[in-house]
């Protein structure tokens, strides 16, 4: 898997996408004949068409059915924490975005982008990160409006045999992936021309700044790169070092193969080995630039107190319920999808914790709920694809895109608690974005934005 030189094509494989599949190459590994084959005597919930959020055990609050202070009492303590961040001079206003993996679900993220350039209201970003198709749509967004088109063309017209060819088995099993990626790379690398290097090169050089992620397999760590300082460096490899870096933060281990990133640590060269760059953080925050005249002013809220962080997930906050069948190849796969979500879902919280501190405005926008969104992020169906770009740009358009709370704040999210076995069905309150209006300013009143945290099914 070495790196031909002058921009030659390479014998490796990447593919956009957070829903990693290491568990379907390790489960193909066990014979089928070892799944359990075993019917349940009845059904599940999910399989008879129920909604897990809406099973609950009334007896597990006690007498008063009161749940515990949880997330939404966690919420509202936390915008006050916010409230106290603020210093005697509100500094300029600045813009971060930050981009979550998701595969072919990057054409939501893509429509919320386009969309966002219609409505006239869209930012230019002081910093944009991104990782896995995060990282591809997160340029496109960094340079702005003028390269819609491509985030539009990339994510409603490829196919799937235009991002990966699949191997023949099992000699795929004996390879370091189950796809070649080749087709991939030709298309970051005719989307990444010299003109787009140089736009970053001198935005970079403005004071923005552009930051994807990649994991190193062997060290077993992220690594965040600034994509904006290589193109800047003015090393004729930039080009070849950025559209390599693409890849690796797309290359799902065992679905694709990883990419060889050439080192040199105290003068001798090494070669590390890097993967979807989601494996371990599907999303990151960076703050925006600030000269170093200005750092020893005070702490970062003096700096970015009243700034904004928008941060699009390229999917769902929560995964679709759907009956897994008994078979290995199918739990153990599903098992690592469900922890993905909750992955996601812990990064998001965090970065809603870190926009507390700094008092800058948390803004969050996903696919819907309710969306009948394709079942795998490794498809990449032009006819879905346009179908999910079309929504984020019409929650855009719509002015419903953005919501202001953390997951496990709305209707729908409570982690529900149990005293036993014994359920009924209590239909939670239509799913609803709270606070959907964004703020134009911190709010000097908070008991207003702990009254628009909609009830709790028990409520």
């Amino acid at each position: 898997m070495r790196y031909l030189e002058n921009d030659a094509p390479f014998d490796s494989n990447p593919a956009p996408g957070v829903v990693v599949r290491v568990a379907i190459s390790l489960a193909l590994c066990f014979p089928l004949g070892c799944a359990t084959t075993s019917r349940m005597l009845f059904e599940s919930p999910t399989a008879a068409g129920l909604k897990p959020a809406e099973l609950v055990d009334t007896t597990a609050y006690g007498p008063d059915g009161t749940p515990p202070m949880v997330f939404r009492q966690l919420f509202a303590q936390g915008e006050r924490v916010r409230e106290s961040q603020r210093p005697a001079v509100i500094p300029p206003k600045r813009s971060a975005l930050v981009l979550s993996g998701g595969g072919s679900y990057g054409a939501y993220s893509a429509g919320v982008i386009c969309g966002w350039t219609e409505a006239g209201n869209r930012p230019q970003f002081d910093v944009v990160t991104g990782v896995s198709t995060g990282a591809l749509v997160a340029v496109f967004a960094f340079l702005g409006p003028d390269y819609d088109d491509v985030l539009c063309r990339s994510y409603t017209s490829l196919k799937s045999s235009d991002i990966y060819r699949r191997k023949h088995l099992p000699w795929a099993l004996l390879s370091d992936s189950l796809n070649d990626s080749e087709p991939l790379f030709r298309q970051i690398h005719s989307t990444i021309t010299p003109e787009v290097v140089e736009r970053i090169a001198e935005a970079h050089n403005c004071g923005r700044r552009l930051y994807i992620g990649t994991t190193d397999l062997d060290g077993r760590r992220p690594v965040v790169w600034d994509l904006g300082a290589i193109a800047a460096s003015g090393k004729p490899d930039s080009r070849q070092l950025i559209c390599k870096l693409l890849l690796a933060s797309s290359a799902i281990p065992g679905f694709f193969p990883t990419v060889e990133i050439p080192v040199v640590v105290d003068g001798r060269k090494y070669v590390e080995r890097h993967v979807d760059g989601g494996l371990t953080q599907p999303l990151f925050f960076r703050p925006p630039y600030i000269p170093p005249e200005q750092r020893s002013a005070g702490s970062l809220s003096d700096l970015l107190y009243g700034s904004d962080e928008y941060v699009i997930v390229a999917g769902k906050l929560y995964a679709d319920p759907q009956p897994v069948p008994t078979r290995v190849i199918n739990i153990v796969g599903e098992s690592v999808s469900t922890f993905l979500y909750a992955q996601t879902r812990d990064s998001l919280v965090k970065l809603y914790m870190q926009s507390l501190l700094t008092g800058m405005q948390y803004h969050l926008a996903a696919v819907p709920n309710d969306f009948d969104a394709p079942m795998s992020g490794a498809d990449f169906d032009p006819v879905k694809m346009r179908r999910m770009f079309d929504e984020g740009r019409r929650q855009v358009l719509a002015g419903t895109a953005w919501r202001h709370t953390p997951p496990g704040v709305g209707s729908g999210e409570e982690l529900l608690q149990r005293a036993g076995t014994i359920l009924t069905v209590v239909p939670h309150a239509p799913q609803v974005m709270p606070n959907l209006t964004p703020p134009n300013e911190i709010e000097e009143s908070l008991p207003d934005q702990e009254s628009e945290i909609p009830p709790s099914p028990l409520d």
